[in-house]
């Protein structure tokens, strides 16, 4: 199988070892960042710096001016831990050591944007802001995000892309000292809580005959067990964790009230997409690059949110070249087979993606027959997160893995 490793321009920008390094590991290409999220980074073997604090979402290039002109919202220029164009230095670097490079695009997850502009976030049903999660619905933020997708996609030298974060981003993300965890939610309530009340989207339940405030009303409602600690919400699920899928999400909220946020929040999530999409095709048409891969990180349940953004997978793979699926830890059983299916007989790429930082839950020990039961499952390409975060015993491991 193909395989690729992540990694940020940081890990290889400054340190002359870090790209054969990389190649030697057994990999075929890197998927390197051009447009990130804020973190804190361990670079273990860099012979500069440990610890990279970036400390606001940017991207990793010169910001191109001619470009965001005109434009409501722009991306933010990488401070000191991405100075000039790092994403192309490390770019060349690597394909200097015969590694392919493809971008890697962090999309709706921007803390600074959403405190700087308040008014582009989530809005929960109790009027919380999530700054985190901009409103994929808000027409500036979509603008925003499919010119984003476009110029940090489609790099010198870059061979393809992997959008992440293109779509919804809802309540669970690892804020900064995160402390969320004190009543556990199932799928069901980490959905109600995901739901955005902006005015936008409030006006798009309306236009399904659903007042907001009476929506908003109805999520507060099935969730007062949850707040209560009751065994009424213990016995439905809702905090146990038990409830799962569309038929928990209308249990709690009624299937008329399910239906009509999942029809607006699937209608704007796959516009996105298909924008997003077509905008990196278009600039890599223009950049002389008219076989450009682009891969959306992506999750086979439409209504889930975060990093792996939640598709319909008949219609994503009709949209783009493929997906990328977070598999570690057991989930290529779930997360493969509603792709194979679609993907039968074409060229789409399925990716699967483990993470292999110990330290982080990975289990690089584990990474060959993870691997070999992914392919069996019908995956076409291996992912493997994070060559930079891991350490020299997980390199290892995962070089041995790949060899085999």
């Amino acid at each position: 199988m193909r395989a690729s490793v992540f990694l940020y321009p940081w890990d290889v920008v400054g340190d002359p070892d870090a790209a054969r390094r990389i190649a030697d590991l057994g990999v075929q290409q890197v998927t390197l960042a051009s447009a990130y999220h804020s973190t804190r980074a361990l670079t273990p073997r860099h012979p500069r710096h440990r610890i990279v604090t970036a400390e606001h979402a940017s991207v990793l290039y010169p910001v191109d001016e001619a470009r965001w002109a005109g434009h409501e919202l722009r991306p933010y220029a990488a401070g000191p831990w991405a100075p000039g164009d790092a994403y192309g230095e490390a770019a060349a670097a690597l394909a200097d050591a015969g590694l392919e490079v493809h971008s890697w695009v962090v999309l709706a997850h921007n803390s600074r944007l959403g405190a700087e502009r308040p008014d582009t976030s989530v809005v929960n049903a109790y009027g919380d802001r999530y700054p985190w999660a901009p409103c994929i619905a808000r027409p500036a933020v979509a603008a925003y995000l499919v010119a984003l997708a476009a110029e940090a996609a489609v790099r010198p030298g870059a061979g393809g892309t992997e959008l992440e974060s293109c779509g919804w981003y809802g309540l669970a993300h690892l804020h900064a000292h995160d402390k969320i965890g004190g009543v556990g939610l199932g799928e069901a309530a980490q959905y109600l809580m995901s739901l955005c009340f902006c005015d936008v989207c409030g006006a798009g339940y309306a236009e399904s005959g659903v007042s907001p405030e009476a929506l908003a009303a109805a999520v507060r409602e099935a969730l007062r067990p949850v707040w209560a600690g009751s065994d009424e919400g213990v016995a439905s699920g809702v905090a146990s964790g038990v409830a799962s899928g569309v038929a928990a999400v209308e249990k709690l909220l009624g299937a008329e009230l399910a239906a009509v946020t999942l029809a607006w929040r699937g209608q704007v999530a796959r516009t996105l997409q298909e924008s997003a999409v077509a905008a990196v095709r278009a600039a890599a048409r223009a950049a002389g690059s008219p076989d450009f891969q682009v891969l959306l990180h992506a999750d086979p349940v439409p209504y889930h949110t975060g990093a792996n953004a939640g598709v319909d997978p008949a219609h994503i793979l009709g949209v783009a070249d493929g997906v990328v699926l977070p598999c570690t830890g057991g989930a290529a059983a779930r997360l493969l087979p509603p792709f194979t299916a679609h993907a039968a007989g074409s060229s789409s790429v399925l990716a699967a993606n483990f993470t292999v930082v110990s330290g982080m839950g990975g289990a690089p020990g584990s990474l060959a027959g993870d691997a070999a039961l992914a392919r069996s499952l019908g995956a076409t390409e291996l992912r493997v997160y994070h060559g930079g975060l891991a350490s020299a015993g997980d390199l290892a491991t995962v070089s041995s893995a790949l060899r085999r």
